[in-house]
């Protein structure tokens, strides 16, 4: 059956087989999903995995470095300076200084100026040396001094074999120690209650006796068991004195006029 649908160049029209974005208005795939990495715009219907960091993000630094109202500034300072009663001190009042003294004509004097110039014979003085002279720290002759030629320690001259009285030395001689033996002298002589029998010893100390009870304790005749009130009943007590109250007053006899 031949289709009623006109060719367009080599090709004809046929049906899509899905959806195109030319056939709707909407934006369609220009939106995507939220991703599933990161913490930035991650998709709250998906699990987010913990995060790690190495170090906490510092807060930018202000760019406002104006004072603002933090600092008082004194009430009598103004546009123009400070503003009140003049103030003093105890300093003493700075020198002025001094203008600068341009020398005249009358401060040269050219006549002396021909030693300068012009050529002229030597002068001498009578004055004395100066002191500059003494900073010379060249040595004289008499701070050198020859090789000695005499004793083992010549340098220009050959030196004969030297002797000398000093003791032999025990290092390197034939009575020499190397391997620091101990001598007969150095053992102490051992005790011959440590391998033979003991004899009785004996000493000088007082006897010791075996401890005993020192204290004194009372006999028959400490106790009274007739003045015992805490088991029996106590029998009353009569007195022949006066019960006086504390709150009368004494009875003044001797009284001066």
């Amino acid at each position: 059956m031949p289709s009623t649908e006109a060719w367009v160049g080599t090709w004809r029209p046929h049906k899509t087989r899905g959806p195109i974005a030319a056939l709707y208005g909407s934006p369609g795939p220009k939106y995507a999903l939220p991703g599933l990495t990161g913490i930035s715009k991650h998709d709250p219907t998906k699990y987010k995995a913990p995060m790690f960091s190495f170090g906490t993000r510092h807060d930018q630094a202000s760019s406002d470095y104006s004072p603002g109202p933090r600092y008082l500034i004194p009430s009598n300072i103004t546009r123009q300076g400070r503003d009140g009663t003049p103030a003093f001190s105890l300093h003493s009042r700075p020198k002025e200084p001094g203008l600068f003294q341009t020398p005249g004509p009358g401060k040269y004097s050219p006549e002396i100026s021909g030693k300068s110039i012009f050529h002229s014979a030597p002068a001498y003085s009578l004055f004395g040396r100066a002191k500059e002279s003494i900073n010379n720290q060249t040595p004289g002759p008499a701070s050198y001094s020859l090789p000695p030629v005499l004793g083992p320690k010549t340098v220009a001259t050959s030196a004969a074999p030297t002797y000398s009285f000093c003791g032999r030395s025990k290092n390197g001689s034939f009575h020499e120690d190397l391997k620091k033996t101990p001598g007969p002298a150095a053992y102490k002589v051992v005790d011959p209650c440590i391998y033979r029998q003991k004899p009785p010893q004996y000493s000088m100390i007082g006897r010791n006796f075996t401890p005993g009870e020192t204290t004194k304790k009372p006999g028959p005749g400490a106790h009274y068991p007739e003045q015992v009130t805490f088991t029996r009943t106590k029998a009353p007590s009569f007195s022949f004195g006066l019960r006086h109250s504390q709150y009368i007053s004494p009875l003044i006899v001797d009284v001066t006029e």
